[in-house]
């Protein structure tokens, strides 16, 4: 999907750059019965403290419902009759229609057009687009979409142009490399979705001004060290200055590099080399 640029008739359009819909089916609005509205809570809990700073605002948008599962319609097959925008995602959705009528949203595969027809489950051909058990697949493919639950939906590999490479079988077990270089055991159960997720370009789209940014509900991100040292560690001073301390979180936690993965989660037993890390800033 090529980047589109526009004339640069103002400092905020000069290096801005989007990208181009002309993939997308034209007037198709969303699926009456797919959507439903979507609620922003600003960063607030439910007792209405922020929890999530730099978040508000944003774009009025309806919500999706994507089938992370599919595993209800194995053995049937679908035709995909739409590629269509998602406001909650980069990547782009598919509207399938299956051959008893239902209709429902996946991620679009990058290659799958709308014409294509896709299957699940283990009578699928392991080819772009189909939804299958790992044991189904073969070794060296890529796939997204995956499981790490049989049952659960996919949970892994579900941004633009995210992929997942299965490195390997053992016995009961595959072997998988993620996009962060990190390799662990997934059940050869759990399903995933064969190919990569469309849309391969997003992350080359350059936002050009903080107007585009509030769209998307993200509010500026204030430096610790412009704010007051009551707000923040790393505040306070006279004129410009670093801090004078290693970086730390607004509640002082070091925040260079490091392990933020919870040392006690039951699928560490699984992962057989993490993904890359810097070392740790005054360790």
């Amino acid at each position: 999907m090529p980047i589109r640029r526009v004339r640069p008739t103002s400092n905020g359009r000069r290096s801005i750059t989007f990208l181009d819909t002309s993939d997308l089916t034209k007037g198709k609005r969303p699926e009456r019965g797919l959507v439903e509205g979507l609620r922003k809570h600003g960063g607030r809990n439910n007792r209405g403290r922020v929890t999530v700073r730099f978040r508000g605002g944003g774009s009025r948008r309806l919500y999706r419902k994507v089938d992370w599962l599919r595993r209800d319609k194995d053995g049937v097959s679908a035709k995909v009759i739409a590629h269509e925008y998602d406001p909650n995602r980069n990547a782009r959705l598919h509207l399938l229609e299956y051959t008893d009528g239902e209709r429902r949203y996946v991620l679009a595969t990058h290659g799958v057009d709308v014409g294509h027809v896709v299957t699940n489950g283990p009578t699928a051909e392991a080819k772009a687009g189909n939804c299958l058990a790992l044991e189904s697949i073969p070794v060296g493919l890529q796939v997204h979409s995956l499981e790490l639950t049989p049952g659960r939906g996919a949970q892994i590999a579900r941004g633009a142009g995210a992929t997942v490479t299965l490195s390997a079988k053992e016995g009961d077990w595959a072997i998988v490399t993620l996009p962060s270089s990190e390799m662990r055991r997934v059940l050869l159960t759990c399903s995933a979705t064969v190919g990569q997720v469309g849309n391969v370009d997003a992350n080359l789209v350059v936002w050009g001004k903080a107007g585009r940014t509030r769209w998307k509900g993200r509010r500026p991100h204030g430096r610790g060290c412009a704010q007051n040292p009551n707000s923040h560690p790393m505040g306070g001073g006279e004129g410009r200055r670093n801090g004078g301390r290693h970086p730390v979180s607004k509640w002082g936690v070091l925040s260079k590099g490091g392990n933020t993965r919870d040392e006690k989660k039951s699928s560490n037993r699984r992962i057989i080399r993490g993904r890359k890390r810097g070392p740790r800033v005054g360790k």
